[in-house]
């Protein structure tokens, strides 16, 4: 059977085993699991048992390991993050999944194609560990405020950023998680690039997370306003039709999954994020066509 693509949320690693089963008595059926920057320094088979031992009763599976660290800067903290990656890199396998996830990093300030030669550096050798282990690395597409001449955290959020990334790591284990939120911010059609990538097999994971984007704003004050002019929300309260980018997804063979990146939604927070959470789990489900049914018609 194609991968039906399973739809869930994301914890840290220490949160899975309190609030695991009451997600998986909502009918979330993934998670996407995630670490600190220090937690090289955690023994993964007590993390194994804990993960684990909570799913292991469910139909559950660990979508991802997530690491969101600076892997390209010089401080002590990102140190400790690249030292996490490849921990999670070694140990994914006890958790069921061959893929570790996070931000590509990126020395502060520097223009995106100037931290191309400090990607290839830090990233080679962790693609080849990832390899020779059969895991696969995948690179989130948020800006973290940046923009193409100046950031602090993360490179890999323009297509034209990956292209170099690829070029410069020219590897098939690396990748994007994916959303189509970050491309929203920047007025780009999530569509067609994510038509292009999953062609090309570089989707490994999508985070659940649309946005909103409010044009009478933008025709008025412009994006230099102080007025807010978009806003990041909770699947089924956005702008995209998921059923359209899980149709691209199926078309293009993805092998992963959804896991919804809450707490962003300008409504559905707070006291409604479990509410806002569970209707997207269940409007995902419906996007993707619903529950599995085995064909009958041959």
């Amino acid at each position: 059977m194609k991968n039906i693509i399973r739809i869930g949320t994301m914890l840290g690693a220490d949160a899975v085993p309190p609030l695991g089963q009451k997600l998986f008595d909502f009918g979330f059926e993934c998670l996407a699991v995630g670490f600190g920057s220090r937690s090289y320094m955690s023994d993964m088979a007590v993390y194994e048992d804990r993960v684990m031992g909570t799913i292991a009763d469910n139909d559950v599976k660990v979508s991802c390991l997530t690491c969101y660290s600076n892997l390209l800067g010089y401080e002590q903290d990102d140190e400790d993050g690249r030292k996490t990656w490849e921990a999670l890199i070694d140990n994914a396998h006890r958790f069921g999944t061959d893929l570790v996830c996070g931000f590509a990093g990126r020395v502060p300030d520097m223009p995106i194609h100037e931290n191309m030669a400090r990607f290839a550096e830090i990233v080679t050798p962790l693609a080849k560990r990832a390899a020779d282990k059969g895991v696969r690395l995948a690179f989130e597409n948020c800006s973290m405020g940046g923009n193409w001449w100046k950031g602090s955290y993360n490179i890999a959020h323009n297509p034209k950023a990956w292209e170099m990334m690829f070029n410069a790591v020219p590897m098939d284990n690396i990748g994007l998680e994916w959303e189509p939120c970050h491309q929203m911010v920047q007025l780009i059609d999530p569509i067609p690039q994510l038509k292009k990538y999953a062609k090309a097999g570089r989707i490994f994971h999508i985070h659940g997370k649309d946005a909103t984007i409010d044009w009478d704003a933008i025709k008025e004050h412009g994006i230099f306003s102080p007025d807010q002019w978009c806003w990041h929300r909770t699947p089924g309260f956005g702008d995209c039709n998921w059923a359209d980018i899980i149709s691209i997804l199926r078309m293009n063979n993805y092998q992963g999954n959804i896991d919804i990146e809450g707490y962003h939604d300008p409504v559905y927070r707070e006291e409604f994020e479990t509410m806002g959470q569970v209707h997207a789990l269940e409007y995902l489900k419906f996007a993707r066509g619903g529950t599995y049914t085995p064909n009958i018609f041959g």
